[in-house]
C-alpha cells in the first residue's frame, strides 16, 4: 500500500509535508499502470483517471481548495494554499457505461 502524491507544484508538496501527510512517492504525472489495490493517490486528477484509480482498487484523495479567479493558472505557495482553504477529501468514483447524454444518476 503506497501513498503517491501526484503534483508538479512545489507549493503542494510543501503543503503536504507541513501537514505531516505521509507520502511514499511523489510524481509529476500519474502512470495509471502503477496503481495497485490499496494504494492511495493524492492530487487533482481528471475525473476519468480518478475513476480508474478506484476501479483498480486504489483510493483517490482530492487536493481541493477555493482558488479565486485572479489566482488561477499561477503557481501557488503552501501559504497561498492555506489562504485558499486547501484540504484533502476522499472520493470514490465509478465510470458509467453508455453514450452521451448520460441518464440521470440514481
Amino acid at each position: 500500500m503506497t501513498v503517491i502524491a501526484v503534483t508538479r507544484h512545489e507549493g503542494a508538496r510543501q503543503w503536504l509535508a507541513r501537514r505531516g501527510i505521509r507520502v511514499d512517492r511523489r510524481v509529476d504525472h500519474l502512470d495509471i499502470d502503477d496503481i495497485r489495490p490499496g494504494d492511495t493517490i493524492i492530487g487533482t486528477l481528471p475525473v476519468h483517471l480518478a475513476a480508474e484509480v478506484c476501479r483498480r482498487g486504489g483510493r483517490y484523495v482530492h487536493l481541493a481548495m477555493n482558488v479565486p479567479p485572479q489566482h488561477r493558472g499561477r503557481e501557488l505557495s503552501a501559504e497561498d494554499m492555506e489562504r485558499f482553504q486547501a484540504r484533502l477529501q476522499a472520493f470514490h468514483l465509478e465510470a458509467l457505461e453508455g453514450d452521451f447524454p448520460p441518464q440521470a444518476c440514481d
